[in-house]
């Protein structure tokens, strides 16, 4: 027995609630166990109790041993002053919380509640409920997994929130960095956030309509030029980095940071940076057109860039190859920069204007996009839980990553489910 199990079997009434009574006799009823309370102080908040003739309004403590109030100095805490309750697992010390009724729920509690429990919590597979979930009903899996989606942004909105506040509010700035960010995909994305930060969105703009002038920008500020190159394109990149930035006082990111080690060569961050170039080179008004639309047909030839003609024959600086491939953004990655930059900017954008059906068209575009496949959208797979379109299985990562993995089966719809035999 722990803490946050015997909440949960209180939260829940998991255990006989007739033929209750205290540890001085009186007989109890629980009318309310109260709301769970995830800050400082008591358990639970508001709870409704009788005791004899008596009801009882106010906060009720859990503990897995009556001797936890001394252990944890509630005795000198002025916000356990006025509970109504103390109910234990076991009464070790029934003198512990003097003048507050006890509850012993030990013997109250079927065995087959903490049984379920212990097979999620001594599960060896990736997935506690591997085996266990295709008992949950459809509407139960389907709204938490909505609720998942909505978590997941939160999480990564209230990030963005900030760099929008130090951006003093301006959504192209944004747009700048998160795209840029999400052409770094998961291995290079904070040092493309760096470079995108080192690089302010006004002086790429103003050179928008001389690739060269952009590769330069860029590549010189992720630190990629301060080397002597044998062929005439990175050269002339170099003198036209050394010129611009004397004449905005950049200052380059560290060149190490860029990883390159298993890594196919078409995701090599040169690559990437080359096509981010052509987007900037491309792109007019980028944030007011992806704002305004709400279909992945309209979004994909905004996002239809090719990297210049030296990188058809190249994945590195000096590094030519025989034959010529041209470099343009596949399909899937302009999936992924729909799923994580379009669709969550578009709803952080809707949210801030207070406006609900352009948060709905935000969860609708990501409904539109293929699921995801990665080693935890498989694992989901092969457990016979498989995402429909990626806002399923976003929601399928937040839920392995940030619950199955950490095993918080209590806090998750489908644990609590399995724990309830419901």
């Amino acid at each position: 027995m722990n803490e946050a199990l015997l909440q949960f079997i209180w939260q829940y009434n998991l255990y006989r609630v007739t033929g209750l009574y205290t540890a001085a006799g009186e007989p109890l009823t629980i009318i309310h166990p109260g709301r769970i309370n995830k800050d400082a102080g008591p358990d639970f908040l508001e709870g409704k109790i009788k005791i004899g003739t008596t009801t009882l309004v106010g906060n009720i403590e859990l503990h897995t041993k009556a001797s936890d109030w001394v252990k944890h100095g509630h005795q000198h805490d002025a916000a356990y002053k006025n509970l109504i309750l103390h109910v234990v697992y076991e009464n070790d010390l029934p003198d512990a919380a003097a003048n507050v009724p006890v509850l012993e729920l030990k013997g109250l509690i079927q065995d087959d509640v903490i049984a379920r429990y212990m097979v999620l919590m001594q599960a060896p597979q990736q997935l506690p409920c591997s085996g266990r979930h295709e008992q949950i009903r459809s509407i139960t899996k389907e709204s938490w997994l909505s609720r998942l989606l909505a978590e997941r942004w939160e999480q990564r909105l209230s990030e963005w929130n900030v760099l929008l506040e130090n951006s003093a509010e301006d959504w192209r700035n944004l747009l700048y960095w998160r795209m840029a960010a999400n052409f770094g995909f998961k291995t290079n994305s904070v040092p493309f956030l760096m470079l995108a930060q080192s690089l302010p969105l006004n002086i790429p703009t103003k050179h928008k309509d001389n690739l060269m002038q952009i590769e330069a920008l860029l590549f010189g500020q992720a630190g990629m030029l301060d080397v002597d190159f044998e062929e005439d394109y990175p050269r002339e990149l170099q003198r036209e980095y050394d010129y611009l930035r004397n004449k905005y006082s950049l200052k380059p990111i560290a060149g190490h940071l860029w990883k390159f080690m298993r890594m196919r060569p078409a995701n090599f961050p040169t690559v990437r940076i080359a096509q981010f170039a052509a987007l900037i080179h491309k792109s007019l008004h980028l944030f007011s057109q992806i704002i305004e639309t709400h279909s992945v047909k309209e979004i994909e030839p905004l996002l239809d860039v090719t990297a210049s003609s030296y990188w058809d024959t190249h994945f590195r600086f000096d590094d030519a190859q025989q034959q010529k491939s041209p470099k343009s953004l596949g399909k899937t990655s302009v999936q992924n920069i729909i799923i994580n930059t379009i669709a969550p900017v578009q709803f952080l954008y809707a949210a801030r204007q207070d406006t609900h059906k352009l948060q709905e068209q935000a969860l609708q575009l990501l409904e539109a996009v293929p699921a995801e496949k990665n080693n935890i959208t498989r694992i989901w797979e092969e457990n016979n839980w498989v995402p429909l379109n990626a806002a399923q299985s976003q929601a399928l990562l937040q839920l392995y990553n940030n619950y199955c993995s950490r095993k918080r089966c209590l806090e998750c719809a489908i644990g609590l489910n399995i724990i309830k035999a419901q």
